[in-house]
């Protein structure tokens, strides 16, 4: 059976497939089922963890982690988005060590709380650095409300 059959298999309508191409599929995933899809990946098919990604996207932070299935010649990708204005999910350090800095530059450049991660010590700001601002955290648009005021149809996200 295919990978991306298997994980369809496992998690049917909790997460929905965009397969790109026969090596490529995005994986778009509620962050509370998140924890669960990714040790899925990486524990039970054993994929490998290639990093992670976040981007400020108007309604939270949509967090990307990138898993190769190097015998597959698969490239598979979680989407998560940590809404705001808390913009926090569980971390994934306790199951894939190989995430704990990805998780602290995450939250140090964009602001998300990664639940339960054992050191979200500052890594690469300054000691200086104003507490609360997050400089990859787009500023033209910083709330909730602005989003929702967008005119219908120009709403991103997931």
């Amino acid at each position: 059976m295919k990978i991306i059959d298997q994980i369809k298999e496992k998690f049917g309508d909790k997460i929905t497939i965009f397969e790109k191409s026969p090596k490529r599929a995005y994986i778009e995933v509620p962050k509370e089922e998140a924890k669960e899809v990714a040790q899925y990946l990486f524990k039970d098919l054993q994929a490998r963890f290639s990093i992670a990604t976040g981007t400020d996207a108007r309604l939270g932070i949509e967090i990307l982690y990138h898993f190769a299935f190097d015998k597959h010649d698969l490239f598979v990708t979680l989407r998560v988005m940590a809404l705001k204005p808390e913009i926090a999910m569980p971390t994934f350090s306790d199951i894939i060590p190989a995430t704990n800095w990805i998780e602290r530059e995450i939250h140090e450049m964009l602001g998300v709380n990664f639940i339960g991660h054992p050191n979200l010590t500052r890594l690469l700001l300054p000691d200086d650095w104003k507490e609360g601002e997050y400089p990859f955290r787009k500023k033209t648009f910083d709330s909730e409300k602005e989003y929702l005021d967008l005119p219908a149809g120009r709403q991103g996200g997931l």
